[in-house]
């Protein structure tokens, strides 16, 4: 059972205001609209949705799940790291999982891109056209599915023989396993490019990479 007052304070915090906004999202009209994350050349795209589509979700299923690996590698993590190293952790590799996936969007529509950027030059269609008819057909983003797969990954550098039970794998395994495996079925995933499939697997890959390498520097500079 979860003993809530154990949990270390970032931690706690970060669960508590995800579910604060996910009970906002189901009572304010247009809240998640507004504040999850649209494609940066959208004219509905803002800065600040950069951060708040992180404490956003699509529905309980998502909000449970992402919150409980929060609490499972959060809590070790920020006992390691100290709380405020642990905050500019969960920002920044929940930004990288941004920078992945916006990337990802652009390469697998470049095609369609180019063209239409063909069009804009030769004034064939105008700004409201090109934002309009296209860049804001793109899936709107929440989650802190970024952030937590930076979690994952510095959980897999910072305790990688600690033993990690799964209800889909009949025997333990080593987080470090783990998160290689992990990693691997969602740049699997990312590449098949599935129809159907409204997974931001390459958000999640984006977290990890920056997870990566911001435990790989501070490792080198002895900050951790």
């Amino acid at each position: 059972m979860i003993n809530f007052q154990n949990i270390p304070p970032v931690t706690k915090n970060l669960i508590i205001l995800n579910v604060v906004v996910f009970v906002l999202q189901n009572f304010i009209p247009d809240f998640t609209f507004n504040f999850a994350l649209h494609f940066f050349k959208s004219p509905d795209f803002q800065p600040y949705q950069l951060i708040t589509h992180m404490f956003m979700h699509g529905g309980f299923t998502h909000l449970l799940f992402n919150m409980f690996g929060v609490y499972m590698f959060g809590s070790a993590i920020e006992s390691k790291l100290g709380d405020k190293k642990f905050l500019l952790f969960y920002l920044i590799t929940g930004f990288g999982a941004v920078v992945l996936h916006m990337g990802s969007q652009m390469l697998e529509n470049h095609e369609m891109v180019n063209q239409l950027n063909v069009w804009y030059a030769e004034a064939r269609i105008s700004d409201q056209q090109l934002s309009n008819g296209y860049y804001n057909t793109f899936n709107i983003t929440v989650g802190a599915s970024g952030a937590l797969f930076g979690l994952l990954t510095a959980f897999g550098l910072l305790f990688p023989n600690q033993q990690i039970f799964l209800m889909f794998i009949p025997v333990p395994i080593k987080a470090k396993y783990f998160v290689l495996l992990y990693a691997g079925y969602e740049l699997f995933q990312g590449l098949q490019g599935s129809p159907g499939d409204n997974i931001a697997h390459f958000a999640h890959l984006g977290g990890a990479l920056f997870g990566l390498l911001i435990i790989k520097e501070w490792k080198k500079k002895n900050l951790i």
